[in-house]
């Protein structure tokens, strides 16, 4: 009789955990859903018909975080969705390969304005050569192809470019520079006093670009915010 009793708890107990898991599961999904139209309401990461967006509520369980209203970790990724220059140039339009962000110790601070802060937010965004190519190209136009390429010796919020092609029919092969500062990106080529193109990028505030460098497959840069409120947030819903 005591054996049987054992299997029934040890039997009810497993039921429960399955149970408890797998409604975790789907409200972590849910939250996911609600903070990804979120965010592509509030920043725009979605503006294209191939770009991607995904908020991911990570940690488990989803349930006793969302209860406590603070959630240890969230990224946010986002794939190939553009930005138009500070002054909206025409051709100026530039596609970012991606951006990636994770924010930890996310906190909700008021149920009734869906507002949250995370304590510290990591992240990169990556521009590809290509990209830069053709927001170039676009820009000058007349001449050929203007090509943007890797060049050595990037230093803090600088990244160096190799900039091949014609323009107005003179052969350029020299160096330019995408400088970020705040949620700030400035293209300058060489031998202009001013720079060729500024974008800026929606970020969370208090969110901020603090490093950028040429590597193999783009342009990375790097941001780091502290405090960072992310607005209306529908994370406890």
């Amino acid at each position: 009789m005591r054996r049987r009793w054992v299997r029934v708890v040890a039997i009810t107990v497993v039921v429960l955990a399955v149970v408890f898991t797998v409604a975790d599961r789907v409200a972590a999904h849910y939250a996911d859903k609600e903070a990804t139209q979120l965010a592509a309401e509030k920043y725009g990461y979605q503006n294209t018909t191939d770009g991607h967006l995904d908020v991911s509520i990570e940690g488990f369980p989803f349930l006793t975080q969302a209860f406590s209203q603070n959630f240890d970790h969230v990224s946010l990724n986002a794939d190939q969705f553009t930005v138009d220059t500070t002054n909206n140039a025409q051709g100026g339009y530039l596609p970012v390969k991606q951006l990636q962000l994770d924010l930890r110790g996310v906190q909700v601070t008021s149920l009734t304005a869906r507002s949250a802060e995370a304590n510290l937010a990591t992240g990169t965004l990556t521009l590809s050569y290509e990209a830069l190519s053709g927001v170039v190209t676009r820009l000058a136009g007349d001449g050929g192809p203007i090509r943007i390429s890797r060049a050595a010796g990037s230093a803090g919020q600088a990244a160096r470019l190799k900039v091949t092609g014609t323009v107005g029919g003179r052969e350029l092969n020299s160096t330019g520079t995408l400088l970020t500062q705040g949620n700030e990106i400035s293209l300058s080529l060489p031998g202009k006093e001013q720079p060729t193109a500024t974008w800026r990028i929606q970020l969370p505030e208090n969110v901020g670009f603090t490093a950028a460098r040429s590597t193999s497959d783009g342009v990375r840069i790097s941001m780091v915010g502290h405090l960072v409120n992310l607005g209306s947030s529908r994370f406890t819903r």
